[in-house]
């Protein structure tokens, strides 16, 4: 039997989803879940939209429901709400909230016996196995992460939430000479500042206070304040000409040291170009849907991250076919 797979918010992460579930032959899509009207809203392969209000009727007609909503707003409310009614899965990417939404996702799913994931895709996801894998390895050491350069979707959509801002798209740079130094097998401490800039392209309503916009952005609590940022004001048009497209990508970098006397250097890097941000994105998510799956039906009810998968749960392989072909 095939898992049954919902879409809840159909942007640029639902599309992804939406084009990744049908690369799956293990799944199927029931329909895509909109704030919007439904009849104003075209997917890609024609699946079926409904009415965000109308989720509750499909309990039990959906296995894992994808929750694609930005985590500034969106993700804080929806997917505790959502779990309290079916397996959840996001990407909620803010991370110094990350344990606060945790707490209210796994209290929902515990009182109504769902099994939810929170934070997946590949920063936090893919690179945060990458930090505790790297850090047990070499436990003398320091681990630095680098975004970019790319769009990221959430300091964007942070943006796009603003007050007189009608679209935006922020670009992370890491500072190269830092990535340098690091590479070359530096531990030294570096701030916010001297790991990344940041840069914001954005297009405001009429009439709207840029200068506001501007301090409201640079001084973003956990988006943008302990970094280098700029803003610059654009047209719509040179937005979309000049800034389409979602690419990103980064690396976890964990230099530490070896044997008896120390002097000895490890450097493990993992490292993603990403073409898709979104695309990407959503492609881990729809992998984790299929262990969480697996997990609900083997009895576990609560709130998990990707440190509680086990890696074959993610595969359609079986045991057999990983240990001789991956291992």
């Amino acid at each position: 039997m095939k898992i049954r797979i919902g879409i809840y918010g159909y942007g640029n992460l639902g599309r992804g989803v939406e084009s990744s579930v049908l690369q799956n032959k293990d799944m199927e899509l029931v329909g895509v879940f909109t704030r919007r009207l439904p009849k104003n809203v075209t997917t890609l392969f024609d699946t079926p939209v409904y009415n965000a209000k109308d989720i509750g009727t499909f309990k039990d007609k959906i296995d894992v429901l994808i929750v694609c909503g930005g985590s500034a707003t969106d993700l804080p409310i929806q997917t505790p709400f959502l779990a309290e009614m079916f397996n959840v899965v996001d990407s909620f990417d803010t991370h110094a909230n990350i344990p606060a939404h945790f707490d209210n996702v796994d209290r929902s799913s515990r009182l109504c016996g769902t099994t939810s994931m929170i934070s997946v895709g590949w920063d936090p996801g893919i690179f945060s196995l990458g930090r505790l894998y790297s850090e047990t390895i070499l436990p003398e050491g320091n681990t630095y992460t680098f975004w970019g350069e790319g769009v990221s979707q959430g300091h964007s959509d942070a943006i796009r939430r603003i007050e007189g801002v009608a679209d935006a798209k922020q670009y992370t740079i890491p500072v190269p000479a830092t990535v340098e130094k690091v590479r070359a097998g530096s531990t030294d401490t570096f701030s916010a500042r001297e790991m990344h800039t940041r840069e914001c392209y954005v297009v405001v309503k009429d009439g709207a206070d840029k200068s506001r916009i501007e301090r409201e952005i640079i001084h973003m609590p956990n988006y943008f304040e302990n970094h280098k940022t700029t803003v610059a004001f654009v047209s719509q048009e040179v937005l979309n000409k000049d800034f389409s497209g979602y690419p990103h990508g980064g690396s976890v970098i964990r230099a530490g040291k070896t044997g008896v006397d120390g002097k000895s250097t490890g450097i493990i890097e993992c490292s993603l170009k990403l073409d898709s941000n979104p695309e990407f994105t959503a492609s881990v998510l729809v992998a984790y849907a299929r262990a969480l799956t697996r997990l609900h039906n083997d009895g576990v009810i609560g709130c998990l991250t990707v440190y509680d998968i086990p890696p074959k749960y993610l595969t359609t392989k079986s045991d057999q076919e990983i240990i001789k072909n991956l291992l």
